[in-house]
Parts: C-alpha cells; sequence; structure tokens
C-alpha cells in the first residue's frame, strides 16, 4: 500500500510525534516521582505500626506495683 504524504501532513506528525514522546518522558518521570513517594510513605507506615504495637504492649503490661 503506497500512500502520498503532503508536508503538512509529515509535518504535523512529526510534531505531534515529538510532543508525545515529551509526554511519555513527564509521565515517566512523574511516575518514578510517585513511586519513590509511595515507598518513603509505606516505610513511615511501617515505623508507625512498630511504634503503636510497641506503645499498645506497654499500655497492655501490668503497672508495677509500689
Amino acid at each position: 500500500m503506497q500512500a502520498e504524504w503532503t508536508e503538512g501532513a509529515i509535518q504535523w506528525i512529526t510534531t505531534e510525534n515529538a510532543t508525545l514522546k515529551q509526554r511519555v518522558r513527564q509521565l515517566t518521570t512523574d511516575n518514578r516521582t510517585l513511586d519513590e513517594r509511595l515507598k518513603a510513605v509505606r516505610s513511615n507506615l511501617r515505623f508507625q505500626d512498630r511504634r503503636v504495637a510497641d506503645l499498645e504492649a506497654r499500655i497492655a503490661e501490668p503497672a508495677p506495683k509500689s
């Protein structure tokens, strides 16, 4: 199949392709940033969970007799 492309169509496709490539790069960067933030939040949550468990265990311990 052979198609004839006008100069305008070629220019539009080239411009659109460059725009889409830039968008892919930006989305990849955004995704990486969000992934790093998600990992940090999960790590913080694990720390908080351990802290809460420790505090719950301390509360559950019998009070020392005076």
